[in-house]
C-alpha cells in the first residue's frame, strides 16, 4: 500500500472514529396518540421495560410510579399474601444501601431465611416457639450491620414526598413524589432497589404486615369485599386467596419463596415506570436507560392459568359476620377492564348511581327508602363486578333491600330511565377527566392502570368517544345480556362475631439495632451529589390572590383559573352547629326538598346535566355553601342553586323518613370501631361538653316542626358571609352574576354567638378506656398544658416533629415498628387546633394487637421523655422540609384557602417563609432543647378503645388511675 493510499485509509479511519465518538444521543423511539390530553409519550426499552410520560410544568416535581405486573392473584397458594409481604421488604435496602457491611451480614441473613423454612413446617408449639427464639437471636445479630429505613433516608435526602407502595391482586406499585432537580438521584436509588434487593429486618417487618392484617380484621367492607369476590370467582386467586394472606399463612412465611418471586417477577419486561411532572422527556428518558437498561428480562414469564369461570345459574348466597351495622351487597361478575364492556359497565354504573339523577338517587336515597344505597364498577384485569350495597332502615330486612335493588336492575333492563342521561354522563365524564388531569398522581396512575390492564393507550384517549355513542337501545341491550334473573351474588354482611378469627400471641421479640448515625457509602453519595438548586416560591397574598367587595360589604376572594373551565363558587360564613345546633339538620333535610315549581328530581336531572353540583356543609364553627361544575354553566346552575336557598319547601313525609334514618345511623355508629374511636379522643380533648355531642335528642328530632329547619335554609344568605370563587370568569363577570342572582337583604345580619366548648387541660395522669370487642386495641396519649399558638415557634415545632414522630424515619416509626414491630403505624407529635383560639396539644397515636398494649405504652413514654439523640437523623430531616419547601408550591385555589387558614392562625404572611428562613439556621441542639421543654414529663390522658377482657388492667392500673367510659358516655346518646 502506497504512502498516499495509507493517509486516506488513515483519514476514514479517524473520521470513523471521531462519527463514533461524537455519536448523536441514543434515538429513542416513543409512540403518542392524536388528541390525547395528557399528550403521552410511551416508550419500551430494549429489555422490554415500558416508560410512560406526560409533562405538567406547574410545579417543580414529578410524580413517579414504578408498577410491576404481579400481586395477590400470583402467590403461591401456600404462601398467601407474599406479594405484600415483598412490598414491605422492598424498603429493606439492598446489597449497597441498607447495610454497614453487607458480606458479613450474608451468612446471618441466610442462616434466617433457613430457619424460616423449618418453622414454617413445624408443627410443635414449643418447638416453634423455640426456633423463634433462634431467629430473634440470629435477627439481633444481623441487626448489627443493617442500617434501618435507610431508604428512607436516601428519599428524605433528595427531598421526596409520599414514600409509599401498594399492592392489590394484579398490580405492586412503588410511588415517590421527586423534586424535578433529583432524576438522576432517583433513578440510582431505584435501579439499585429493583436490581438488588436483600430481606432483611423480616421478623419485626412481619409483625408489622400481621398487624396490618388484624387491623382488616375489624373492617367490615374488606372481609364483605374478601366474600363478595370468592362467590363471584371460585376458580379465579380473586376469589380463592386474598391480599393480605390468610392469618396461618402469614405467621409461616417462606423467604425462599419471596425470593424466588423477586427473580421470577420484578424483571423489566414485566415492569412500568409511569411519570406525571416537570421534566425534559428526552433527558428523562436516557437517565432511565442508563440505570434501568441493563435488567434482565424474564423470556419466561408465568401465565396465570386459572379453569374459567362458569355461568353463574342460581344467585349465590354467603353471610359475613362483624361488628359493624348490617348491609346488603349484590355482585354481578363482567369481563375485565380491558374489554368495550368495561366502558359501557361505566355508562351503566352512573345511570343506576350518579349522586343526582340516576335511577337509586331518584328511587331510593332521595326517596330515603333505604338508609343509603349505591352502586360502582370493581374493576380488576382478568374480570370485573358491578357492585350494588346499601345499609337497611330501622325495622328493614337485608332482603327487603336486595328486592329493591333487583328492582330497580329490572328498571334498567326495561329502559325506565331517562335517555337524555346518557348525554349527561358524558358531559360528567368529561368535567371528571377535567378535574383528572389537574393531578400528577391521577395522571400518572392513568399509565398504571392501562399498563396492568394491558390496554392500548389509543382506546383509552378514545374510550370517551365511543361511550358518547352509546344508545339507550344498546344500554337495554346490555344490561339484558348480563343482568338476568339469577346470575348473581348476593352478601347478607350481619352483625356478630366472626368465627374465623384467631388469637395469636405477640412473639418475645428482642428489639433491634436501629444504627442511627450509620450511613452506606451509597446514602454518602447521593447526600454528596450536585444538584442545580430550586428557589422556593411563597404567597404573596396581595399579588397571587385579589380581593374586593361586593355588594359594598360582601368580601370576594378571587382566583382567575387560567388552566381549564371548572369553577367552585363558595359562601363562607363564620357559623355552624356550635352556633345553632339545628343548622347541620336543616343541610340533610336540604337534600331531601324541591321548591315551589320544581320537584327534587327535576332539580338533580338538572344540576347534573349542567355538570354541576351544590353542596350546603355546616362544621362546628363556619359553614361553607358550595357551588361547582363547568363555567360555562355558571349562570344557570347559580340561578337553580340560589332558587333552592330562597325556595326550598318543607315535606313532612321526607322529614320524618331522615328522622328515622339519623337515629338509625346514631345507633348503627355505635358498632363502627373508628366512629368509637373518634368519639373516645373527643371525650378526652373535651369531657362532656363537646360538639359532637352537641345533637338535637330524639324528642328535638320527633317534635319539632320541619319549617323551622327551611326557615334557616332560606336566611342563610341575609347573614354576614365571605364570598371564595376560583374560575376562569373574570372580576367583572363574576360580579355580574352575583348581581344578578346572589339575593341579599340591604342589611346583612350579625353572626348569633355560638356555643364554646373548652378543651381540657391535663394536670395529671389517667387513663380513659372505652368497650370494643377487637383483636387491636387503639390507643392515644392526649396532654394539654394550655401552651397559645405563637407563629415564632411554628418553625422548630414542624422540625422537632420531622425528627421524632413524623415520617418513616423518624424515631417514632424507627422504634414503635421497625425495631419492635408493635404496629403497622404509629404517630406522634406536637399539633395546632387548626385556629388561633385553640392550644398546643400533644398527641401519639397507634393501633396494635391486645397483647402488645403495655410495650407500646412503655416505649412510647420512653422515647418522649428520653428522646434517641441523632446528629445523622436530624440533618436528614432538616434536610427533607428544606427541600419540600424549595419545591412546595401552593396553586390554584389552594392559594385562597392558604389565606383562610392564615386568617384562622391569626397571620397575614405565608408561614413557609418563616419556617423555611428559620430551620435553615438550627441545630440538633434545638430540637433537643425544644424536646426538653416542650415533651419532657408532660402528664397525659391514655385513651384506650379496646376489650378490657383482653388486656392487662393491672399492668395498666400502674401506667396511671383507669377511668372506664361507656358507648352512652362518649357517644351523647
Amino acid at each position: 500500500m502506497n504512502k498516499l493510499t495509507k493517509l486516506a485509509c488513515l483519514s476514514l479511519f479517524l473520521l470513523f472514529s471521531a462519527s463514533i465518538s461524537s455519536a448523536a444521543p441514543k434515538d429513542y423511539r416513543y409512540t403518542t396518540v392524536p388528541n390525547d390530553p395528557l399528550k403521552a409519550r410511551i416508550y419500551t426499552l430494549d429489555n422490554g421495560l415500558k416508560v410512560y410520560m406526560t409533562v405538567n410544568k406547574e410545579t417543580p416535581r414529578i410524580q413517579t410510579y414504578i408498577a410491576v405486573r404481579v400481586g395477590g392473584k400470583n402467590d403461591p397458594a401456600e404462601t398467601t399474601g407474599l406479594a405484600h409481604y415483598f412490598e414491605h421488604l422492598m424498603f429493606k435496602g439492598t446489597t449497597h444501601f441498607g447495610t454497614q457491611n453487607y458480606e458479613a451480614e450474608r451468612p446471618l441473613l441466610d442462616r434466617i431465611e433457613q430457619q424460616f423454612e423449618v418453622y414454617r413446617k413445624t408443627t410443635d408449639e414449643a418447638q416453634r416457639k423455640a426456633i423463634y427464639h433462634v431467629i430473634d437471636s440470629l435477627s439481633y445479630e444481623a441487626s448489627k450491620y443493617a442500617i434501618p429505613n435507610e431508604y428512607d433516608k436516601l428519599m428524605a435526602a433528595i427531598g421526596a414526598n409520599g414514600t409509599n407502595a401498594y399492592t392489590s391482586f394484579d398490580v405492586t406499585c412503588y410511588t415517590e413524589d421527586i423534586p424535578s432537580n433529583q432524576v438522576e438521584n432517583w433513578a440510582k436509588i431505584q435501579a439499585d432497589r429493583f436490581k438488588n434487593s436483600i430481606i432483611r429486618g423480616f421478623h419485626t417487618e412481619l409483625e408489622t404486615v400481621y398487624e396490618e392484617k388484624n387491623m382488616s380484621l375489624t373492617q367490615d367492607p374488606r372481609k364483605v369485599s374478601e366474600t363478595m369476590l370468592a362467590a363471584l370467582f371460585p376458580h379465579h386467586p380473586y376469589g380463592t386467596q386474598t391480599v393480605l394472606g390468610t392469618q396461618d399463612d402469614l405467621k409461616n412465611p417462606s423467604i425462599t419463596n419471596i425470593k424466588n418471586y423477586y427473580k421470577t417477577w420484578y424483571v423489566p419486561n414485566n415492569m412500568a415506570i409511569c411519570l406525571s411532572g416537570d421534566f425534559n422527556p428526552d433527558e428523562m428518558i436516557a437517565t432511565i436507560d442508563k440505570y434501568f437498561g441493563d435488567m434482565k428480562p424474564n423470556p419466561n414469564l408465568p401465565k396465570l392459568t386459572v379453569k374459567p369461570e362458569t355461568p353463574i345459574t342460581e344467585p349465590i348466597v354467603r353471610e359475613v359476620l362483624g361488628p359493624d351495622a348490617e348491609s346488603v351487597t349484590l355482585a354481578w361478575r363482567f369481563p375485565g377492564s380491558a374489554s368495550k364492556e368495561y366502558e359501557t359497565l361505566q355508562i351503566v354504573s352512573q345511570i343506576m348511581n350518579n349522586g343526582k339523577a340516576g335511577l337509586m338517587d331518584i328511587n331510593l336515597n332521595q326517596q330515603q327508602k333505604v338508609l343509603g344505597a349505591y352502586a360502582y364498577v370493581y374493576n380488576l384485569s382478568d374480570y370485573c363486578a358491578f357492585i350494588m350495597q346499601g345499609r337497611t332502615k330501622e325495622g328493614q330486612t337485608l332482603d327487603e333491600v336486595k328486592d329493591l335493588f333487583l328492582g330497580e336492575i329490572a328498571k334498567l333492563k326495561s329502559g325506565d330511565f331517562d335517555e337524555n342521561m346518557l348525554q349527561a354522563n358524558i358531559n360528567n365524564f368529561k368535567k371528571y377527566q377535567i378535574q383528572q388531569l389537574e393531578y400528577n398522581s391521577i395522571r400518572a396512575d392513568m399509565f398504571v392502570q392501562s399498563f396492568v390492564n394491558g390496554t392500548d393507550w389509543t382506546d383509552e384517549v378514545t374510550a370517551l368517544e365511543r361511550m358518547s355513542k352509546l344508545t339507550k337501545a344498546d344500554i337495554v341491550a346490555f344490561a339484558n345480556k348480563y343482568f338476568t334473573d339469577s346470575n348473581y351474588a348476593i352478601i347478607y354482611k350481619k352483625t356478630g362475631k366472626d368465627p374465623n378469627e384467631k388469637k395469636i400471641s405477640k412473639p418475645e421479640i428482642t428489639p433491634i439495632v436501629m444504627n442511627r448515625d450509620a450511613a452506606s457509602n451509597f446514602l454518602k453519595e447521593v447526600q454528596g451529589s450536585k444538584v442545580q438548586p430550586i428557589e422556593p416560591v411563597f404567597i404573596d397574598y396581595n399579588k397571587d390572590m385579589d380581593q374586593f367587595a361586593w355588594n359594598k360589604d360582601v368580601p370576594v376572594l378571587y382566583k382567575q383559573n387560567t388552566t381549564n373551565d371548572l369553577f367552585y363558587l363558595r359562601y363562607i360564613f363564620e357559623m355552624g352547629n356550635n352556633n345553632d345546633k339545628k343548622l347541620g339538620t336543616a343541610a340533610q333535610y336540604l337534600r331531601f326538598l324541591g321548591t315551589s315549581d320544581m320537584t327534587l328530581e327535576q332539580l338533580n336531572s338538572k344540576f347534573y346535566g349542567l355538570a354541576c353540583s351544590f353542596n350546603v356543609s355546616p362544621g362546628d364553627d363556619r359553614t361553607y355553601i358550595t357551588l361547582s361544575g363547568l363555567n360555562e354553566n355558571l349562570p344557570q346552575a347559580i340561578e337553580l342553586f340560589e332558587k333552592i336557598l330562597a325556595d326550598a319547601q318543607p315535606d313532612k313525609t321526607a322529614y320524618d323518613n331522615m328522622v328515622k334514618n339519623i337515629l338509625k345511623s346514631r345507633t348503627d355508629a355505635k358498632l363502627n370501631q373508628m366512629q368509637n374511636f373518634i368519639r373516645l379522643l373527643t371525650y378526652a380533648v373535651y369531657g362532656k361538653e363537646s360538639a359532637t355531642r352537641n345533637l338535637l335528642s330524639t324528642e328535638e328530632l320527633q317534635n319539632m316542626n320541619p319549617s323551622e329547619l327551611t326557615d334557616r335554609i332560606h336566611k342563610l344568605t341575609s347573614f354576614k358571609h365571605r364570598i371564595m370563587y376560583y374560575g376562569p370568569s373574570s372580576e367583572q363577570e363574576l360580579t355580574d352574576v352575583l348581581n344578578k342572582y346572589h339575593k341579599v337583604p340591604a342589611q346583612l345580619q350579625d353572626i348569633p354567638a355560638g356555643k364554646k366548648f373548652v378543651m381540657q387541660p391535663t394536670p395529671s395522669n389517667k387513663v380513659l378506656i372505652a368497650p370494643y370487642e377487637a383483636k387491636q386495641i387503639y390507643m392515644v396519649q392526649y396532654s394539654n398544658r394550655g401552651e397559645k399558638f405563637n407563629p415564632e415557634v411554628e418553625p422548630i415545632r414542624s422540625l422537632y416533629n420531622e425528627y421524632f414522630g413524623g415520617g418513616m424515619n423518624s424515631i417514632v416509626f424507627q422504634e414503635m415498628r421497625e425495631s419492635r414491630g408493635l404496629a403497622y403505624s404509629a404517630w406522634a407529635g406536637i399539633v395546632t387546633g387548626g385556629k388561633v383560639i385553640y392550644p398546643y396539644t400533644v398527641q401519639t397515636q397507634i393501633a396494635t394487637q391486645n397483647d402488645k398494649m403495655m410495650d407500646a405504652i412503655k416505649t412510647f413514654n420512653d422515647i418522649i421523655n428520653n428522646m434517641p439523640e441523632s446528629e445523622a437523623a436530624f440533618k436528614l430531616a432538616k434536610e427533607g422540609i428544606i427541600s419540600r419547601l424549595r419545591t412546595d408550591r401552593i396553586i390554584k385555589d389552594n392559594i385562597l384557602w392558604s389565606y383562610i387558614y392564615a386568617q384562622d392562625m391569626g397571620m397575614n404572611v405565608d408561614k413557609r417563609i418563616k419556617q423555611y428562613n428559620d430551620v435553615q439556621k438550627m441545630t440538633l441542639q434545638d430540637v433537643i432543647g425544644f424536646q426538653k421543654k416542650w415533651m419532657k414529663d408532660r402528664t397525659y390522658t391514655y385513651c384506650i378503645l379496646g376489650d378490657k377482657k383482653e388486656l392487662d388492667m393491672e399492668a395498666l392500673k400502674t401506667i396511671a388511675p383507669i377511668e372506664e367510659l361507656t358507648q352512652e358516655e362518649i357517644f351523647g346518646y
